[in-house]
């Protein structure tokens, strides 16, 4: 079969992309094996920016047994983008954040926790990876944000979105959801949902305008030189 454009492969990785430069994306990093994080470091990977909260940090018994050995030399930096038991914040999103209608008001409610990530990202040494438990809606949310920032085009950005949805509709197919929220959607009731949800997506960056939004809040004009550098971007800072 013929690998997804963007797709990557680490042994063990869920939901694995390449976002843009030399960032990638992908669901909870306790998937990956030994073998996975010798990959990921061979391309270049030293930094892994965790967008979960704390007490998702943690290894489940279904994972790999991996020794911490494993991802030596890789900094892996704790930068949630939420605060789940915020009111202001389950009153709109609910238990946790599912839907790219919501990414606006997720990013409005923690503007300094948006500057935190972007700049833990342009402080990553080598390639970097973002990740959160799925890698659907908290990495889709933060990857939008970088291709905007990337100059990526609208339908590059809607595409993002829906590998990354994709991505864990075909692991809750193989492995089951992982609790009563999620479930396995069939094509016909998937490729509409994604159609829709990609405009969305495309509409919350446009709407929140990446690069004004960071600056306007703290990111330093050397702070976001240094993630256009590891995007790629043709865009001046």
């Amino acid at each position: 079969m013929e690998k997804t454009v963007g797709a990557v492969d680490w042994d063990g990785a869920v939901n694995a992309w390449h976002v843009a430069g030399r960032v990638y994306r992908i669901g909870r990093r306790e998937w990956l094996t030994a073998e996975g994080w010798r990959q990921a470091y061979d391309d270049g990977v030293r930094t892994v920016v965790d967008l979960r909260n704390s007490r998702e940090a943690r290894r489940r018994d279904t994972d790999p047994a991996v020794a911490e050995s494993a991802w030596s030399g890789v900094r892996i930096i704790s930068a949630p983008t939420e605060e789940p038991d915020d009111s202001r914040f389950t009153a709109v999103c609910g238990p946790y954040l599912n839907d790219p209608a919501h990414y606006l008001h997720n990013v409005l409610l923690y503007p300094k926790k948006f500057v935190d990530v972007f700049r833990a990202v342009g402080a990553g040494t080598g390639a970097v990876v973002i990740h959160c438990a799925a890698g659907r809606d908290r990495s889709g949310m933060v990857a939008a944000m970088l291709q905007d920032l990337a100059g990526d085009s609208d339908q590059l950005i809607a595409d993002g979105y829906a590998k990354g949805a994709r991505g864990i509709n075909e692991r809750h197919r193989t492995h089951g959801p992982p609790h009563a929220r999620e479930r396995y959607l069939d094509d016909a009731e998937l490729t509409p949902l994604l159609e829709q949800r990609g405009r969305t997506v495309v509409e919350f960056v446009r709407e929140l305008d990446t690069r004004a939004f960071l600056l306007r809040n703290g990111l330093s004009a050397a702070d976001l030189a240094a993630v256009l550098s590891l995007l790629g971007s043709r865009v001046a800072p």
